[in-house]
């Protein structure tokens, strides 16, 4: 790439300036901390994937940011693209132990929304609700938008890599749909990536450490109230789009101890959601 060539790159965007790795080391890479190493790349495929393949070799506590992923992905192996340095886009890799029991562990991708949302609302002024199970919501412009996600994927028989995907500084000329949002379009009070990131990891590690020490118990660790507490689906309601092309309808009116989604349905009865696309009806109740 010649000189010319790099001034008129997607790199040269001084509204988007590069995170400093040393700076964001310094500051979460400590002794006791839960966070063992961080390493900022310039671009990958998916921080999942390679957090993934190297698990063997790390310990927990590995984080892995990516300026840019060519090949992200969500749930369902959707892809998540947005322009370079235009959000966080990162992934760590956890264990949670012999002392949390596996059917415990689909509680993470939940633990780790709270965790971004608390640490979003301290950070960047903004309130920051959860969708049912692994979506970030901000308002702009008085409607929900989806401004992240999250994706908890095993990694051999002890560890569990989880990835976010947040839209930080992403304009509206940018939106991959329409119903896309970022925090800089939801009017947030600070955008600037490293307070951002230094916020959630700081707020993930007192989550995960809380419910680690707690055996994983969503409700001594008072996870599941607190989730529950921000999270948009509840009073809704929602159809459920389930594996094997079946759907259901009903009022979402709890998360229990599974982490399932818990629907109100027509007759009086109740099922419970393990897995699937959650999309909002009506707004919630109360």
């Amino acid at each position: 790439m010649t000189p010319q060539d790099a001034s008129e790159s997607r790199w040269s965007d001084l509204d988007r300036p590069p995170l400093n790795a040393s700076a964001l080391r310094h500051a979460l890479v400590r002794p006791g901390s839960l966070w063992t190493s961080l390493e900022v790349v310039q671009e990958t495929g998916s921080t999942n994937s390679d957090l993934t393949g190297r698990a063997e070799e790390l310990p927990e506590g590995a984080v892995l940011v990516a300026e840019e992923q060519t090949a992200g992905r969500g749930r369902l192996d959707r892809s998540w693209s947005a322009p370079a340095r235009s959000g966080l886009f990162f992934s760590v890799l956890l264990r949670p132990g012999a002392g949390v029991p596996v059917d415990r562990w689909g509680w993470l991708p939940l633990l780790t929304g709270v965790a971004v949302a608390t640490g979003l609302s301290r950070a960047a002024g903004v309130d920051t609700a959860l969708k049912w199970p692994n979506d970030l919501l901000v308002t702009v412009g008085g409607e929900e938008r989806k401004a992240g996600g999250i994706l908890a994927e095993r990694a051999g028989e002890d560890a569990v890599v989880v990835g976010i995907g947040l839209n930080v500084t992403l304009r509206a000329d940018e939106l991959p749909v329409p119903a896309a949002g970022s925090l800089a379009l939801a009017d947030a009070v600070s955008t600037d990536r490293e307070t951002l990131l230094r916020a959630v990891l700081r707020s993930l590690e007192q989550w995960y450490v809380d419910w680690r020490e707690a055996g994983g118990d969503p409700a001594a660790s008072r996870l599941q109230e607190t989730y529950a507490a921000g999270c948009a689906t509840l009073g809704r309601s929602v159809r459920a789009e389930l594996p094997g092309e079946r759907s259901l309808t009903g009022e979402a009116v709890a998360v229990d101890g599974d982490g399932r989604l818990v629907l109100a349905t027509e007759g009086g009865g109740r099922e419970s959601v393990a897995a699937g696309d959650i999309v909002h009806l009506r707004a919630a109740t109360g």
